[in-house]
């Protein structure tokens, strides 16, 4: 089992607790919260416009639900839950790029776009996850290198003490 990164327990707790509560909240989600949902994100990815809305209501809280529970649970690897919510918040993110209204053209949000732009910091979260647990592989690669010429070494000293040890017998006899 991978062990947790402490650093990155209140980034997984934050983002999944936030991400879950959304899931649930839309898996009970009513026609009209369905055709609104649906309407929005069909409107910016065309390819969503065949899908019936309270399926796709229900595709979306699940989709939610894992990254949230994904995010959560200790034992996935951060890396792991890292690359689940950047996938997440692409798609998100996408969305609010793509939408008119939705910002002014330089990327700040207009008020209609904020409860989208925080979407960002879902992003960075993301990558922060992903990327940190690169260093964190690194410097164990680097431990084991360590041990590994520690080992040789200590291999090296008693070959050579036994040779020591042999001569030292000889020359007593």
């Amino acid at each position: 089992m991978p062990s947790l990164d402490l650093a990155q327990v209140p980034q997984r707790l934050a983002t999944g607790a936030f991400i879950l509560n959304s899931g649930l909240q839309k898996w009970s989600g009513d026609e009209e919260t369905a055709a609104g949902l649906h309407g929005f994100a069909s409107g910016t990815y065309p390819f969503l416009k065949d899908m019936d809305p309270p399926t796709f209501l229900k595709a979306l809280a699940a989709g939610e639900i894992a990254v949230g529970t994904t995010l959560l649970a200790p034992f996935v690897p951060g890396r792991l839950a890292g690359l689940a919510l950047t996938g997440f918040s692409a798609g998100m993110l996408g969305l609010y790029l793509r939408t008119p209204g939705m910002h002014d053209g330089n990327l700040r949000p207009t008020q209609q776009g904020t409860p989208i732009a925080k979407d960002i910091w879902m992003l960075g979260i993301g990558a922060a996850l992903v990327l940190g647990n690169g260093q964190r592989r690194a410097e164990k690669k680097a431990e084991k290198r360590a041990e590994k010429a520690v080992r040789k070494a200590d291999k090296r000293a008693a070959q050579a003490e036994a040779k020591v040890d042999k001569k030292a017998a000889k020359l007593a006899a």
